[in-house]
């Protein structure tokens, strides 16, 4: 027997459907992803913490979960919203399904609603805070818990994703030291900075950069992470000392946190991009490459053309997606070169930060 469930946005939009997963409540900002597969990638991306994740893909659970595709050690999504959820899944790496996955984390979703009216929705009003329920049907009762709960650029979510202490993740003798500033990384970085011949260690997203320095690393990588990068002034702060001491690369948060310190504008996109098909030009080669992607905000680099240089831009919406020091040793891009789920077009991003940390310029 197929459970009740419920959908609530804050501008009064509701969805009604059918529960999978954990029953409960899970309140987030709902946001749209276009990937057709790498739906486990997605739950475990820590960017996704906060949030809600629609998949316009419309046959989800099909494969099943293993513990290979994931990205981090749980789901980090607060809720997860599919069109057909399909409860037989087939493959032969499938070690349970994906409502076993969900209920053993304890995340809440719901099927059985029109996610393309939902995506045109969030496309023409803008992504925004949401409630999934399988135990309370009362709008006017969801609506007050939505508004009693902070929205998500109040909150402080690297926090809850970063590692706790410094932990060393690969070491070889003779490698070059990539010490990683950890706000919420996911594992496909840190195996293509290890594939790339890097040696890593895992810091949190507040280790001071004093300590970091005393490691004697060849370079720092900044990595992706959710929430808003315009409230972590503490973490920017301590960024900051690092500038001009050491190769710096940044991925997605780490990007925009750089674009804070150098004096970059930081906005917010309407509805986000979260997929794996978003095609970015490289402005230096003209070459065109198909990226994954997940971030609602963006770095404007117009203002400081006298020291940064625009390197990448997004072709759906011409909006910025990498940039350079003009400089110092420094090189970030918005989108994910990792590929975890995504194409493989980006992954030379890695091999070309090994290249400026060995030259020491860009």
């Amino acid at each position: 027997m197929q459970r009740k469930a419920i959908l609530l946005l804050k501008d009064g939009t509701f969805f009604e459907g059918f529960s999978f997963g954990s029953e409960g409540e899970a309140i987030g900002e709902v946001v749209f992803n276009t990937s057709i597969t790498g739906y486990q990638e997605i739950l475990t991306d820590p960017s996704y913490k906060g949030q809600i994740i629609v998949m316009t893909y419309t046959e989800i659970g099909n494969y099943g979960t293993n513990e290979e595709d994931v990205e981090s050690e749980k789901p980090q999504v607060e809720g997860f919203v599919v069109r057909n959820y399909q409860d037989y899944p087939s493959n032969w790496r499938c070690q349970k399904s994906l409502d076993e996955y969900l209920k053993e984390h304890r995340i809440v979703g719901i099927t059985g609603i029109d996610t393309r009216a939902l995506t045109k929705h969030i496309r023409n009003h803008g992504s925004q805070m949401g409630i999934i329920s399988t135990i309370d049907f009362d709008l006017e009762s969801l609506m007050k818990k939505l508004r009693n709960h902070p929205d998500i650029s109040e909150m402080d979510l690297v926090s809850k994703v970063t590692v706790k202490e410094p932990i060393v993740y690969y070491h070889e003798e003779g490698r070059p030291l990539c010490v990683l500033y950890d706000f919420g990384v996911k594992k496909s970085i840190l195996e293509n900075l290890v594939r790339v011949g890097f040696s890593v260690i895992r810091v949190p997203a507040n280790y001071p950069a004093e300590k970091a320095l005393e490691m004697d690393p060849d370079c720092i990588l900044l990595s992706n992470g959710p929430g808003d990068p315009r409230i972590l002034d503490d973490v920017v702060e301590n960024i900051a000392k690092l500038i001009d001491k050491k190769p710096i690369f940044g991925i997605c948060l780490g990007h925009q946190i750089i674009g804070r310190i150098l004096g970059c504008e930081i906005y917010k996109l309407k509805f986000g991009h979260h997929g794996g098909n978003h095609p970015v030009k490289d402005l230096k080669t003209g070459m065109i490459i198909i990226t994954s992607q997940n971030h609602n905000y963006c770095v404007k680099i117009d203002k400081l053309k006298d020291t940064l240089e625009l390197t990448y831009l997004n072709l759906y919406d011409k909006t910025e997606e990498g940039m350079k020091h003009k400089r110092y040793p420094i090189y970030s891009v918005q989108f994910h070169p990792e590929a975890g789920p995504g194409p493989n077009d980006a992954l030379f991003i890695f091999e070309r930060f090994m290249e400026i940390c060995q030259k020491g310029t860009i």
